[in-house]
């Protein structure tokens, strides 16, 4: 069953054109081929008459110049005509007057008969077989031109049926185009008529989603916000615990219960970055040194790294300034590195790179872990998702709010799997657009 509006409707139309088409044309072929069966009638008529006044008759038949089918035959009824031939037999003479087919020799004769005052008859005859040829070639020309225009408009048909669907095609590229944090409503202006109450319900719909989204940042802010206090009074009490003399057995214990809880304070915090870019971007964010925030990132990490002899380090460092708050380059650049740490073995590298493109600086990091699989490089932005390949107390957030900061920065981020002979990983490319030119340097 065909499921495409616009294909029912090219169907449809083209079937209704192809039928209407054809019984044209069967009409136009036959009217076409009776009339020019008359017209040879009526010249049969006149050469009759030419024939019964001035006692014309056909002589010996020319070699050259007249096709033989096409002759027209003049004979005295009860005479011997000198062009008849053996092929040709002689008409009878009771024939009565008037147009008539009599069958002759090898096929059949339109044959008209005329008697003259004095009583003698003279008989005009051409072949049926030229006569239905010429009229059924007279009658194929008439109906060319209507098979010609029938693609034709069929085509036509389709080139307006895809314009007239141009707003649909457009109105979908809108709603795919949109992200989940841009909800504005569709564009009215410019629609047809048909489409406009379906361009209503569906702003009522996204104005409804983007109630529930603003409902579900507030709701992750606040329950983060609200349980940092409990967590951290419980980080203290588990700090504190460590003073106390406690069995070996009470020792891990406490130690896995401290390191429950810097995974619960982690979450929480980027529960909060997370409800905080969600947000639009600021009209104006000061101008910061990329390059400063990055090192500063790079070398909070060292300790960690050394930890599990990690080569981490940078391949190249340009001097770049973007236009967004310290804060935020710094979550993101932290979540990358954090991200690349957990994913790299021990004794591996991460290699970081920092350079300007244009218009644009990119940080580029890249890891010696196993990659991520093809069709699950872009799932990887999505919150709490961590697929079957992740490794590590990782919280699922750290690439979704990537993402949601440069996003709101006016940058981008891409992941592709490094492909070499001599290591594997993930590659991790950050633009973020360049700061303008005249404002104040922020570090």
């Amino acid at each position: 069953m065909m499921a495409s509006l616009r294909g029912r409707l090219y169907a449809g139309l083209a079937a209704i054109i192809l039928l209407t088409g054809l019984a044209a044309g069967g009409t136009t072929f036959r009217w076409a081929y009776h009339e020019a069966i008359e017209l040879q009638d009526a010249v049969l008529l006149q050469i009759g008459a030419l024939a019964v006044n001035h006692r014309i008759q056909t002589g010996p038949v020319m070699e050259h110049g007249i096709d033989t089918e096409a002759r027209v035959i003049i004979e005295e009824l009860g005479q011997s005509p000198p062009d008849v031939s053996a092929s040709v037999p002689r008409l009878p003479d009771e024939l009565p007057d008037g147009l008539q087919v009599v069958e002759r020799g090898n096929g059949s004769w339109r044959i008209l008969v005329h008697t003259r005052p004095d009583g003698s008859r003279v008989a005009v005859s051409q072949s049926t077989d030229y006569r239905d040829e010429i009229a059924h070639d007279i009658a194929l020309r008439s109906v060319l031109p209507l098979a010609a225009l029938i693609p034709c408009l069929m085509l036509l048909v389709g080139v307006v049926i895809r314009y007239s669907f141009r707003p649909v095609s457009r109105l979908a590229a809108q709603l795919d185009a949109k992200e989940t944090d841009h909800l504005a409503n569709l564009p009215a202006e410019g629609m047809p008529n048909e489409l406009l109450p379906f361009i209503a319900s569906i702003n009522r719909l996204l104005e409804r989603i983007g109630a529930m989204f603003e409902q579900q940042r507030r709701f992750i802010a606040d329950a983060a916000h609200e349980l940092r206090t409990p967590v951290t009074a419980l980080s203290l009490q588990a700090e504190n615990l460590d003073r106390i003399e406690l069995p070996q057995d009470g020792h891990d214990r406490v130690a896995a219960l401290k390191a429950g809880i810097r995974r619960t304070a982690h979450l929480l915090e980027q529960l909060l970055a997370l409800a905080k870019y969600e947000t639009a971007r600021t009209p104006q964010a000061p101008r910061t040194s990329f390059d400063n925030i990055a090192k500063a990132v790079v070398a909070d990490f060292m300790p960690r790294a050394q930890a599990r002899a990690i080569d981490l380090g940078f391949e190249h460092i340009d001097h770049v300034s973007v236009d967004i708050d310290g804060t935020a380059l710094a979550v993101l650049v932290r979540n990358l590195v954090d991200n690349a740490l957990c994913h790299t073995p021990d004794g591996a590298r991460v290699d970081v790179a920092l350079f300007r493109d244009r218009n644009h600086a990119i940080l580029r990091i890249e890891d010696s872990g196993p990659g991520i699989p093809e069709a699950e490089l872009i799932r990887v932005f999505e919150p709490f998702y961590r697929g079957n390949w992740s490794t590590g107390d990782g919280t699922g957030l750290g690439l979704s709010i990537v993402r949601r900061i440069a996003e709101t920065f006016g940058g981008s981020v891409v992941l592709e799997n490094i492909v070499a002979p001599n290591r594997g990983g993930l590659r991790v490319k950050l633009r973020i657009p360049v700061s303008r030119i005249g404002e104040p340097t922020l570090s």
